[in-house]
């Protein structure tokens, strides 16, 4: 007989097989709020983690352009590629153990790959990249301490149980804010809305976002956050302010112009690798 409990979940409660089943696959009206914490799946990151990387530290960013830059000053050198459709090229700084690649958009493939570099031996990682502020006040170039993600999107139910938002491992956002303290290096904190459609941020959904506590909008944090967490592994992420999704006319305020910004922000969280 099925049954459901306080939390919509739908239980069998008549037999022992079920009764086991209960204890990693919880069953609900909606797929994506199903839950499954049983480790293991059919496939596997491990299944493509032949080599181990020879540090544990990685950097992920979304500026290409900064990346052609360091290869052209030559102060980073190609590690590996990791082959497949989508081939991803691993570089390593020359004058440091901390590997840096190109972030793919999107929860399932930066997640994804996430996951993978964990398995070849990345235990702390990262991220920069750039979002749509919330708040017009928010100046392009703001930095944001990520300390959580509100879950508007898919991937990150499969790593953690149904949740509002997910939050950062707090020890590791506080070793980033007090390296940034030391530094003088202004930020703010707070929350991300991370959402998988593009193009299906509504005013009403700006609005309710902004009022949840959200002062960017972007596609990957839920997602790499869940990994982290599953996993348990160090990452942090900073994002910078660049355009603007909170009033009636989307801005994109030059944002990806910034480049002195966005190159320096990949050699910030170079240096953080290694407080996290």
């Amino acid at each position: 007989m099925e049954e459901k409990n306080g939390n919509g979940y739908v239980t069998d409660s008549t037999s022992a097989a079920s009764e086991e089943k209960r204890k990693t696959f919880r069953e609900h009206e909606f797929p994506v709020l199903e839950y499954d914490d049983v480790r293991t799946a059919k496939l596997n990151p491990s299944a493509f983690a032949d080599t181990p990387f020879p540090t544990d530290r990685m950097v992920i960013t979304f500026f290409p352009e900064v990346i052609e830059r360091l290869k052209e000053e030559r102060k980073i050198l190609r590690e590996r590629i990791i082959g497949g459709e989508n081939p991803i090229e691993i570089f390593r700084f020359a004058d440091s153990d901390v590997l840096l690649t190109l972030g793919y958009i999107g929860c399932p493939a930066c997640g994804g790959n996430l996951d993978l570099f964990h398995a070849m031996g990345i235990r702390r990682v990262m991220f920069c990249g750039g979002g749509g502020v919330l708040d017009r006040n928010i100046e392009v170039g703001r930095l944001l301490l990520v300390t959580g993600a509100i879950r508007d999107e898919g991937f990150s139910y499969q790593y953690l149980e149904p949740s509002r938002c997910v939050y950062t491992d707090p020890g590791v956002t506080d070793r980033i804010a007090a390296y940034l303290d030391r530094h003088e290096i202004s930020y703010m904190r707070g929350l991300t809305w991370t959402t998988d459609a593009l193009f299906r941020e509504t005013q009403a959904r700006i609005e309710k976002r902004r009022g949840e506590g959200a002062k960017i909008v972007e596609m990957e944090q839920a997602g790499c956050i869940a990994v982290a967490r599953f996993r348990g592994f160090s990452y942090g992420a900073l994002i910078y302010g660049g355009d603007d999704v909170s009033q009636e006319e989307w801005s994109s305020r030059s944002w990806r112009s910034r480049q002195g910004i966005r190159y320096d922000l990949v050699e910030l969280c170079r240096r953080l690798t290694g407080e996290i």
